[in-house]
């Protein structure tokens, strides 16, 4: 029974909690001025907990952003951003 007892805990311990959810955000990024800008944009987000993947557009001034968000939320994706020298907001 201590055997069953540890590998249900041990289970319990590697399991994602169940109300985390991958979520994706676009956020707009008017900044961007040149082709080179991105490659700031994604590595800022990309330092954030949580984001699983960052795609950035300099044609549509945009960043999509794939993310778990039980580790992150949308403020410290704009944070990031912002503090890359990029403000953003979440386009609705």
């Amino acid at each position: 029974m201590k055997k069953l007892a540890a590998v249900l805990a041990l289970g319990l311990a590697f399991t994602a909690p169940t109300w985390a959810a991958t979520k994706t955000a676009t956020l707009d990024v008017p900044g961007m001025t040149c082709a080179t800008c991105p490659i700031t944009v994604k590595k800022a987000l990309n330092k954030v907990e949580g984001v699983a993947q960052v795609e950035v557009s300099y044609e549509k001034k945009e960043a999509v952003v794939i993310f778990d968000d039980a580790k992150t939320t949308l403020k410290a994706l704009t944070e990031a951003t912002t503090n890359a020298g990029y403000p953003s907001s979440v386009k609705e």
